[in-house]
């Protein structure tokens, strides 16, 4: 599929999912990559478009970098990803760690914004424009 096309699906499915489940808040974890910059600028484009939509929706965003996020689920921050993943389905009383790896990291991303988000909207933190 062309990238225009990926995009617009991209975009498209996230305002689906805004409007259907329609989310108090969106958290996002900041991109990090350090070996394959082809594959960063690919996430990039994609997190972009998923930005658009939410900031179209009017959803408060908020973005936590990879450090924040295992020391809120793994209470380090140089966790391994299996820690953290072990830890989502421990917080979370799964039977089993979630899968793909994805959907155990977004939920790590959400356990990490029920953790500071209530400290973020009382002290005025940054809502950014991110999913």
């Amino acid at each position: 599929m062309r990238l225009a096309l990926r995009l617009e699906q991209i975009h498209r499915d996230t305002g689906e999912l805004i409007d259907t489940f329609r989310p108090d808040a969106i958290a996002i974890e900041e991109l990090f990559f350090n070996t394959n910059l082809k594959t960063a600028v690919a996430v990039a484009h994609g997190r972009a478009s998923s930005i658009l939509a939410g900031e179209q929706h009017h959803v408060p965003m908020f973005e936590y970098t990879p450090l924040q996020v295992k020391q809120a689920v793994a209470g380090y921050g140089r966790a391994e990803k299996r820690q953290v993943m072990d830890m989502v389905r421990r917080l979370l009383n799964m039977k089993e760690t979630p899968r793909p790896d994805d959907a155990a990291d977004a939920l790590a991303i959400a356990i990490c914004h029920a953790r500071f988000a209530n400290s973020l909207m009382t002290t005025g933190g940054d809502v950014c424009s991110t999913i």
